[in-house]
């Protein structure tokens, strides 16, 4: 396509990119309000709830970088059809599915479909707007796209869930779909490095198997234990085929990831940026969602709806953080972010069993600003810091650390409350049958289902308890967020530059 027409298009490419972005931040959200009702409707057990979510998720790990060349070399739009093609089809099937291990394929295949959507979206903005201002402004907006779809997807959800069936939260994404592939289709167009080589899939291999590998291991940590064999075993072969990729990268003629770029402070130090936002921001969304529905006593709908604020703080901060950085570089925007984050978790730890919303909408509002601030201007730091040839690359390895710091968040912030829960609870249940003293010291959900069956002078003080021992233990999971995003934000302050170069492709060394 002429460069011409490409640029006239680029405000028009940008949309149809968030459209095809907004349906992966909503998915998993949007499924997570619906677990009970699949529990309910498709007879599915714990182990199977959690397979329905993660399948997904390793799916879209594992395969990114994969993903991000294939697209480089093949085409970028051509990625983008194929990803949402795959993705509206899995979802029509998983709307349909009458069995858990069903819902539980579709999902993995929804997550193949993300994989191929999710760096295309950003590459092919990368490759659209060749003036350096005009594309800070547009990820900008890609940055805040993104983070609403995760934000609203917990109302939306709620919305669906109370008037139609559970199939619907699949149904919404066939229509996004639909919407996208037009806009692909006629607006968006097509761009590849056209000197990409053959594709390196030995490369491609490890890093898959690793990536998975890294993913299950913590996923099934919190269950399991850290220290269960299986989880060992898992992060063990992440390391040993995460290195041996990184061996294989630094002496392959044409590697897949050019492992130097990551000795680009302006590649590394912002990709450990958002590796930090997500971990954050997906742990809390979690202890958050758990809050408002159990201690505050709101219905999913009313939770969703209650964390959605957080939206105006990535609308409005991420078109200012860039807006920002276009004249006085990412560092101060990325440091602030970090520091506008540290600060709700400061007011998250202030929580106690009777706090008001007031608090919870003080933090969340504080949460989108830092999260938009950090996280915009970092994704411009990481691609911009690459030959343009190499957005998919580059957008994937961003996408990447989303994925991991998320999967981190949910796994280690959850591990944390629900130990600090656990300990808390012991002495309250001691009186308890084996059978309920188990339910009531495992959550705070089991907790008050054993209350509901107690007389009242013993099921309010067993509440009670269980309600304090779950605000402890998210006081806990809120400090070590504080010092995770100030450790960060020291980490950006002192080695992110503010203004960077494009990198120039280093001299690679001929396999032997």
């Amino acid at each position: 396509m002429d460069s011409a027409v490409i640029h006239r298009r680029r405000w028009a490419t940008l949309g149809v990119l968030c459209v095809s972005l907004l349906i992966i931040g909503l998915d998993n959200t949007v499924l997570n309000v619906a677990l009970a009702t699949l529990q309910r409707e498709l007879d599915a057990t714990a182990g199977q709830l959690q397979w329905i979510v993660d399948s997904y998720t390793l799916a879209f790990a594992g395969l990114l970088l994969l993903a991000g060349a294939w697209g480089d070399k093949y085409g970028r739009r051509k990625a983008l059809l194929i990803g949402l093609l795959i993705f509206g089809g899995s979802s029509l099937w998983a709307a349909l599915c009458e069995t858990p291990t069903q819902l539980i394929a579709a999902r993995a295949v929804m997550g193949v479909g993300a994989a191929l959507i999710m760096p295309s979206t950003l590459s092919i903005l990368t490759n659209s707007f060749t003036d350096q201002r005009e594309r800070k402004s547009a990820i900008g907006i890609w940055a805040g796209v993104s983070g609403i779809g995760i934000a609203a997807g917990p109302a939306l959800g709620g919305y669906l869930l109370d008037h139609f069936s559970w199939s619907s939260v699949f149904y919404i994404n066939v229509f996004v779909v639909v919407a996208g592939l037009a806009g692909t289709l006629f607006i968006v167009p097509e761009s590849r490095d056209a000197g990409a080589p053959k594709l390196d899939l030995v490369g491609g291999l490890l890093s898959v198997v690793g990536l998975v590998a890294l993913v299950w291991a913590i996923i099934e940590a919190p269950g399991a234990g850290w220290g269960a064999t299986k989880v060992v075993v898992g992060f063990g072969v992440a390391a040993v085929t995460l290195l041996a990729f990184a061996g294989w990268e630094l002496r392959h003629r044409n590697p897949m990831l050019d492992m130097r770029f990551f000795a680009n402070r302006r590649f590394s130090v912002p990709a450990i940026a958002v590796t930090l936002v997500f971990f954050v921001l997906m742990g809390s969304a979690f202890f958050l969602s758990i809050y408002l529905q159990t201690v505050m006593g709101y219905d999913a709908l009313e939770a969703g709806l209650r964390i959605m604020p957080i939206a105006a703080g990535l609308v409005f901060g991420a078109p200012l953080a860039m807006g920002i950085a276009q004249r006085i570089g990412e560092k101060v925007p990325v440091v602030f972010g970090l520091v506008l984050l540290a600060a709700s978790f400061v007011v998250i730890a202030g929580t106690e069993v009777h706090s008001g919303y007031g608090r919870v909408l003080t933090s969340v509002l504080i949460m989108g600003f830092g999260m938009s601030f950090a996280m915009a201007p970092a994704t411009e730091a990481v691609m911009g810091s690459l030959p343009v040839e190499k957005a998919g690359v580059g957008s994937a390895v961003n996408d990447a650390v989303r994925q991991i710091g998320g999967a981190l968040g949910v796994a280690v912030l959850g591990s944390i409350i629900n130990s600090v829960y656990r300990h808390r609870m012991v002495d309250a249940v001691a009186g308890l049958p084996a059978q309920a003293r188990d339910a009531a010291k495992d959550n705070v959900q089991g907790a008050m289902h054993v209350a509901a069956g107690l007389p009242p002078q013993a099921g309010g003080p067993l509440t009670g308890t269980a309600f304090d021992a779950f605000v402890n233990g998210l006081h806990v999971v809120a400090w070590v967020s504080v010092a995770l995003c100030v450790v960060g934000a020291v980490v950006a302050a002192v080695w992110l530059p503010a203004h960077a170069a494009v990198a120039e492709e280093p001299e690679l060394v001929e396999a032997k």
